[in-house]
């Protein structure tokens, strides 16, 4: 008997890395967070250069590499953290190493600069890409016929994806994870992390708002709370209002410089949520679904869900269920 996995996940280690930047996929993907039950977990591999077993990141780190960059060739999924200075050429052998990985099939994302040596192997020409704000001239310049949008936290463009900086490649990570394995999955590493269980990536299918630390400080959290205990019911702007204690104005206000967002996007936004967490985790017919996140009708559900999301409930739902790594059964010999 076999059980599926979500495959093989190789880190691209560099001397010279930032440390949190290398840091970010080892945490997320080296071993199951508690609450992830029997979920099959990723085969992590650190690969730095050849002929190595470890890479000194900026002093005093050493990282030690069981692997080196030949092997990032064989895995599913290839991180590609930092660059170690966006003024030098990446080193060869890692382009190389990328470039074949992708050629082989493999998934390949980059952190911050790491977007550098996906430039330096091709893999970014005439895409949608990102990398941290501060990097964009240098990249554009050396690169350009990359689209690069300095805007967003991260860019899922099928087999390759580009975040910006820091904390954005958590984002990027846990996004994985949530196409890998589901949101229940995704949610009990955020929080075994401390973080947003899903922050807005760039595209529409990515969208999420998530209540961050200002709203919580000055009291806007109460509401947002408020409302996603109640988004099976119908709720107006003037229901947040008068909960929040504002003029609906004052609240629109608020709403655009705390969440960059109006208020009736936030709870669409969190009603596609809602409805994709009840597709992965139940069997409830697709009117039950609507009605518990609050978008009325089947018919409702498939409009909005198909716009934001990209895809059908219904093949949302075959695709994201957990059981899709069921255990399957060889022939005995």
């Amino acid at each position: 008997m076999v059980v599926r996995h979500p495959g093989t996940v190789a880190v691209a280690v560099t001397p010279g890395q930032p440390v949190f930047e290398v840091s970010i996929p080892y945490e997320v993907f080296s071993a199951p967070p508690p609450g992830a039950g029997e979920t099959p977990w990723y085969d992590l591999r650190l690969c730095g250069p050849r002929g190595s077993r470890h890479a000194t990141l900026r002093d005093p780190f050493i990282a030690l590499t069981d692997h080196d960059y030949d092997d990032l060739v064989s895995a599913d999924t290839v991180i590609v953290p930092s660059t170690p200075d966006v003024r030098r050429d990446p080193p060869g052998e890692l382009v190389d190493a990328v470039r074949a990985a992708y050629a082989a099939g493999a998934r390949i994302a980059s952190l911050c600069s790491g977007a550098f040596i996906l430039a330096a192997a091709g893999l970014l020409d005439d895409r949608p890409i990102t990398t941290h704000w501060k990097y964009v001239p240098i990249l554009a310049e050396r690169y350009p016929r990359l689209r690069i949008d300095p805007s967003v936290l991260y860019i899922d463009d099928g087999r390759i994806l580009t975040s910006a900086g820091t904390m954005a490649g958590m984002d990027l990570c846990i996004h994985l994870i949530r196409k890998d394995l589901g949101a229940q999955v995704a949610g009990a590493v955020a929080r075994n992390m401390v973080v947003p269980p899903h922050r807005a990536g760039g595209q529409a299918q990515y969208v999420a708002a998530p209540i961050p630390a200002r709203a919580a400080e000055d009291g806007l959290a109460a509401v947002l709370q408020w409302a996603l205990r109640r988004l099976g019911s119908p709720l107006t702007v003037g229901d947040l209002a008068r909960h929040a204690g504002l003029s609906e104005r004052t609240l629109v206000r608020r709403f655009h410089a705390e969440l960059g967002c109006t208020p009736l996007r936030w709870l669409l936004t969190q009603r596609i949520i809602r409805a994709r967490e009840l597709l992965e985790v139940t069997d409830l017919p697709m009117d039950q679904v609507a009605e518990r996140c609050g978008l009325g009708t089947a018919a409702n559900l498939r409009a909005h869900f198909g716009r934001e999301v990209g895809v059908a409930p219904s093949e949302y739902r075959r695709s994201h269920r957990p059981d899709r790594y069921a255990v399957v059964t060889e022939p005995v010999a």
